[in-house]
C-alpha cells in the first residue's frame, strides 16, 4: 500500500566555489602552480605579478556578493562605481611574513640519455645473430621489466612471436636466443626467476670453492636457502660453519635486481618540493610556508578600463551591454580566485604551525621518540576547521625540517597507553621496537612473544599479535628470516 507524508529534512551542501576551494587546499605546490597557470591561461581578467602602481589603484569589489550567480543581472543594474574603487594599494597585494625565501631554488637540468632497452640493444649489436635470432632477440628485450627479469614463460613467447611477430619457432631455440641476451650487461639480466638471476651473475666470478658451492645451494636447495635452514645446508653438503659463511657472503654480494643498477635510463627523477619549512633558531621554531604557494596576482587594469570607457559612453549599444556582463563574470572569477588563494595560504599555514605547536618537542630533538600521539581530530579542535581539511593538507603536504623532508601525515598516530596509564604514541613504540632488534643477537633473533615481553619490561604492554603487525610495518621479517651465522 502506498503512503504520501512530508519530511522534513535538513542537509548541508557545499558551493561550487567551497568545492574549487577543497580542492585548492588538497594541492600540493608543483600541482598547484599547474593549477594557477590554467587558471591564468583561461581567465583574462586574471594577471600574475605585481601590479605597477601609478598613485591610484584600481580595485576590483563585488557588489553582489551573496546574490545568487545565476540571476539574470541587466547591464544598466551595475554600479561601476563599486568596480572603479581608488584605493592606493589592493589588499589583496599586500605580503605577510610567512613564506620561506626561495631565490636560490634553481632549475634542476636533467640528463639526457637512453632507456634501459636501448641500452640492451646497443649491446647486441657486437652479436652474432641471423634475422629470426635477431627478431627474438629484440622481442625478449622488449620483454625485461625495470628489475631486469622476463616475468613471462617461453611457451608464452613462443605463442607471442607467432600471433604477433610471424615467427614460428620452438622452445629450444627461444632458451638458445635468451642465453645470449643473458650474457648482457649488467649481470643477472633477463633472468625469470631470482635464483636464476644470481646464478648468472655468479658464473661471472672466478670459480672459488666459496663461488661453486654459493652456485650448488641456488641450484640444488634454493628454498632452504632462503628459509635460512642452515642446520640442514651444512648437512647437505657436508660443510662447516665457516664454509656455509663464505658461499652465503658471495651471494649477498649479489644484485636481486640488476635493472635497478642502470643509471642511464630516462626515467625522470621525482623531486619533492616542501610545501613548509621549519627551522631551528636560538632555540625556538620557525614556520615559513614555500612562497611558491603564495603567487603575487591582480585584476587586470584593461578589463578595468574597459568598464571605465563604458561608464563614460553616451550613447551604450547592445554590443557594449553584453561586453559589460562578460567582463563583469570575468572579474567575478578573478576577485574569487584571489580570495581562495590567500584562503588556501591561511589555513595550509594555520594547520602547520598548530602542528608544529603540538609536536614541538619532536621537531626540536629529532628523536621520534618524542612524537605525542596525534590524529587528526586533535588539530582540527584546535585551529576550529573539518577534519576533512586537516586531512587534505596533512595527506598531500611535505615539510622540510632539519631531520629531513617527510610527509606531514607521517607525524601522525594512535595512542597507546604504558603502565603508567600515560598515552604513547605507536611511532614511539615502533622505534623501541626497531632498536631492540637492531642490537639483538642476530645467531639467535628474537621472536615476537620475546619481542613482547621485552616492550612489557620496558613499560609498554603490548600483545605478541600486536608486535607482530608493527614488526611487519617497519619491513622487519619474522626471527627465522634474521638470523644470521
Amino acid at each position: 500500500m502506498l503512503k504520501q507524508h512530508l519530511q522534513l529534512k535538513l542537509s548541508q551542501k557545499l558551493s561550487p566555489q567551497q568545492i574549487q576551494l577543497m580542492k585548492l587546499i588538497q594541492l600540493p605546490t608543483q600541482a598547484f602552480e599547474q593549477r594557477l597557470k590554467q587558471e591564468l591561461e583561461e581567465n583574462p581578467a586574471l594577471e600574475g605579478g605585481k601590479e605597477e602602481l601609478d598613485g591610484a589603484e584600481d580595485e576590483y569589489q563585488d557588489p553582489y556578493e551573496g546574490e545568487d550567480d545565476s540571476e539574470h543581472i541587466d547591464a544598466e543594474d551595475i554600479n561601476l562605481d563599486d568596480y572603479l574603487g581608488d584605493d592606493e594599494i589592493p589588499d589583496y597585494l599586500t605580503r605577510t611574513q610567512n613564506y620561506a625565501d626561495d631565490d636560490e631554488e634553481k632549475q634542476i637540468p636533467y640528463a639526457a640519455g637512453i632507456s634501459f632497452t636501448q641500452y640492451l640493444l646497443g649491446q647486441l649489436n657486437t652479436e652474432y645473430l641471423d634475422d629470426e635470432e635477431w627478431a627474438i632477440a629484440e622481442y625478449l628485450i622488449g620483454s625485461v621489466d625495470e628489475s631486469g627479469y622476463i616475468r613471462r614463460s617461453v611457451p608464452d613467447i613462443m605463442d607471442d612471436l607467432a600471433f604477433t611477430q610471424n615467427i614460428y619457432t620452438d622452445a629450444d631455440h627461444i632458451e638458445k636466443v635468451l642465453r645470449k641476451v643473458q650474457q648482457l650487461d649488467p649481470p643477472g639480466v633477463g633472468a625469470r626467476s631470482l635464483d636464476e638471476c644470481l646464478l648468472l651473475q655468479l658464473e661471472r666470478k672466478e670459480p672459488t670453492p666459496a663461488v661453486e658451492l654459493a652456485m650448488d645451494i641456488l641450484r640444488k636447495s634454493f628454498d632452504q636457502f632462503t628459509k635460512k635452514h642452515y642446520k640442514k645446508l651444512q648437512q647437505k653438503f657436508d660443510i662447516n660453519e665457516e664454509q656455509l659463511k663464505a658461499a652465503i657472503t658471495e651471494i649477498e654480494k649479489l644484485n636481486p635486481k640488476p635493472g635497478g643498477s642502470y643509471s642511464g635510463g630516462s626515467k625522470l627523477v621525482e623531486h619533492v618540493v616542501p610545501d613548509f619549512t621549519i627551522r631551528i633558531t636560538d632555540g625556538e621554531l620557525e614556520l615559513a610556508l614555500n612562497s611558491r604557494n603564495a603567487p603575487e596576482l591582480h585584476v587586470s587594469r584593461d578589463y578595468t578600463n574597459m568598464l571605465a570607457g563604458y561608464k563614460n559612453a553616451r550613447e551604450k549599444s547592445k554590443e557594449q551591454k553584453d561586453a559589460v556582463l562578460f567582463i563583469k563574470q570575468k572579474l567575478d572569477a578573478a576577485k574569487w580566485f584571489i580570495d581562495a588563494i590567500k584562503q588556501r595560504q591561511q589555513t595550509l599555514y594555520v594547520t602547520m604551525n598548530a602542528i608544529m605547536a603540538y609536536q614541538r618537542e619532536y621537531f626540536l630533538t629529532g628523536d621520534e621518540r618524542n612524537l605525542k600521539p596525534m590524529i587528526l581530530k586533535d588539530i582540527a579542535d584546535q585551529i576550529g576547521m573539518d577534519v576533512s581539511t586537516v586531512s587534505r593538507v596533512a595527506n598531500s603536504k611535505y615539510v622540510d625540517t632539519p631531520y629531513g623532508t617527510r610527509l606531514i601525515k607521517d607525524y601522525f598516530s594512535e595512542a597507546v597507553k604504558n603502565v603508567e596509564g600515560e598515552d604513547v604514541s605507536t611511532k614511539e613504540i615502533k622505534k623501541i621496537l626497531e632498536t631492540v632488534i637492531g642490537e639483538e643477537n642476530k645467531r639467535k633473533p628474537l621472536t615476537d612473544d620475546r619481542l613482547a615481553k621485552i616492550l612489557k619490561e620496558q613499560g609498554y604492554p603490548i600483545a605478541r599479535r600486536t608486535v607482530a603487525k608493527y614488526r611487519e610495518q617497519l619491513g622487519i621479517p619474522v626471527a627465522r628470516l634474521r638470523k644470521e651465522i
